[in-house]
């Protein structure tokens, strides 16, 4: 086996703790060796859940939180005994709609990059690692380091810190030390690096088609940097990047085009050897089409280790995967050396975050319950949530918003889109309006809209991140329930306020539309803080982390 310095940057270990990585990898058996090197999803209620762990004693777990706290820590108390190895147990922690479903609610990166404070970054990202920590995670597939460049992108969205690397660079180094500081491994993601592709990477396998003096003054220096500050993982994606296959073989042909979970090139002799990466590999969602689109899935499980993740994520029949790896092993395509690594990489991260300590605390219902219910940590995510919204444009002097003029509010929304949800959950914004004395109607299909009956119509739109849904626009059908209403328009008629509380980008499609906002997220914090800057009792201090206008003059005026 190729030796890891396990002293060395990210993990960091002492001799103590570096025998029980190298002792406790001698000791489990081939089985659950292989076993270690997946993160398997667990979104069962906690007493199944913890059935399936048992069961498989895989490396980790990724767990989707149920909002019942006390049976959330019952099953993190009993997760560690549940196999030979202490578990990591992941999240992506994205704020907004993906905050814990018992913690505090802050902004998303997009929201934060709009703030464009660094110390206010550090801030949420310390709230976020102490409130997981509390409930037993230890991992995070965050900071997103993608680039907003293809505006129409479902898959960067409001992950990412926006579209300009020097600012994405700021707030995700500030978000790595925050999050390892307080017990909580951090990742950069999507490896090589992603936005320049408008497609989604759960229905196929992406591309950076950047050159590679152009990857280095981007992403290859976004990467670095994240190396240099001690970052424990990176996540390999669907990913290709051409320009550096062809680099090392100009006749690479379809090879160019292997996803980075699928490519020694990407993985080996870019990211450890070029970029000197010595944490842990982790793949993206393996069921994802980006993966399996490449192969067979006894082929492709394999090679993603082969190829030097260190980690399969998730899987829909792991017993089957893992036999898959088993055959590997037994057929020589799979050297047991390069087991022996990612195991060893595995456990290293365990043990730099502290799972192999015997005094390692459990987590604690009683202290859990305290930490979720600081006062401070409500105070902290409203300040922020306060400084993100964002006015584009009000070209028509619109704002603010008072129910003396504006009083009958006919709303237009789509309710807040969410990835895993069967339907659009209600906004609460209509209802704060209401409070503050204006008429509300929300628009539905049956009606007959007569302008002279408005004073005001407020388009809602809240798609963050979605995904499977490859592209995000502004579905006018969708929104007015047919194809006459589709195509109206009454901002010549009535005065016309577009918000969306999500994607930034949807004056691409309503270019004309007098007065237009950005929240980039849609909790229940933020709407307020867009209601206290409509009014005008608090400012817009958001500032543009995108280009809003999407490269045209069109919808600037």
């Amino acid at each position: 086996m190729a030796a890891i310095d396990l002293s060395a940057a990210p993990f960091n270990l002492d001799e103590e703790d570096t025998a029980w990585v190298h002792a406790t990898r001698d000791s489990l058996s081939p089985r659950d060796k292989l076993a270690q090197l997946f993160v398997l999803l667990s979104r069962e209620a906690p007493e199944e859940a913890l059935d399936a762990i048992r069961a498989f004693k895989p490396g980790g777990i990724t767990r989707i939180f149920t909002p019942e706290l006390a049976d959330e820590i019952a099953l993190m108390r009993h997760i560690n005994s549940a196999g030979p190895v202490p578990m990591t147990v992941s999240a992506d922690l994205e704020g907004s709609r993906m905050s814990l479903p018992f913690g505090t609610e802050v902004p998303n990166p997009l929201g934060l990059a709009a703030i464009d404070d660094v110390e206010v970054t550090s801030t949420i990202s310390t709230l976020m690692a102490e409130e997981a920590h509390a409930v037993g995670l230890n991992w995070s597939f965050t900071p997103v380091i993608d680039i907003n460049k293809a505006f129409q992108s479902a898959i960067v969205g409001t992950r990412s810190y926006g579209d300009d690397v020097e600012r994405i660079e700021r707030h995700a180094l500030a978000q790595i030390a925050a999050f390892q500081k307080h017990g909580v491994a951090a990742t950069v993601k999507h490896w090589p690096g992603e936005g320049y592709d408008d497609r989604d990477q759960h229905l196929v396998t992406t591309v950076n088609p950047l050159s590679l003096a152009e990857w280095e003054k981007t992403f290859g220096r976004l990467y670095r940097a994240a190396i240099e500050a001690g970052v424990m993982s990176v996540m390999s994606a669907h990913i290709a990047f051409p320009a550096f296959v062809r680099e090392l073989d100009p006749e690479a042909g379809a090879e160019a085009y292997r996803p980075a979970t699928q490519s020694v090139v990407l993985n080996q002799t870019l990211l450890r050897e070029k970029l000197g990466f010595n944490g842990l590999i982790v793949s993206d969602a393996t069921p994802m089409a980006g993966f399996g689109d490449w192969g067979p899935r006894e082929e492709t499980i394999p090679q993603c280790i082969i190829a030097g993740c260190d980690v399969i994520l998730f899987s829909d029949d792991p017993n089957a995967d893992l036999m898959y790896l088993v055959k590997a092993v037994a057929d020589g395509r799979l050297s047991q050396e390069r087991v022996d690594e990612a195991v060893t990489r595995v456990l290293a991260l365990k043990a730099a975050v502290g799972l192999h300590k015997a005094d390692q605390p459990e987590p604690a219902l009683d202290s859990a319950e305290m930490i979720m219910a600081r006062s401070t940590s409500k105070q902290i995510a409203s300040a922020a949530s306060a400084k993100v919204p964002t006015l584009v444009k009000d070209v028509t002097k619109l704002l603010p918003l008072t129910p003396a003029k504006h009083k009958r509010v006919l709303i237009f929304s789509t309710g807040a889109v969410q990835p895993f949800a069967p339907e659009p959950l209600p906004l609460s914004l209509p209802d704060l309006l209401a409070q503050e004395g204006f008429d509300v109607t929300e628009y539905s299909e049956d009606m007959q809209v007569n302008p002279r009956d408005f004073d005001l119509v407020l388009y809602l739109l809240a798609e963050e991140t979605l995904l499977t849904r490859q592209r995000i626009f502004l579905n006018w059908r969708a929104l007015t329930g047919n194809v006459f209403g589709a195509m109206k328009r009454y901002w010549h008629d009535v005065p016309t306020l577009m918000v969306s509380l999500g994607y930034p980008y949807y004056l691409h499609d309503a270019p004309r539309v007098p007065t237009y906002v950005n929240a980039y997220g849609s909790n229940e914090e933020m709407q307020a803080a867009v209601v206290e800057c409509l009014l005008g009792r608090k400012p817009f201090a958001g500032k543009n982390p995108v280009d809003p206008f999407c490269g045209s003059d069109q919808g600037k005026y």
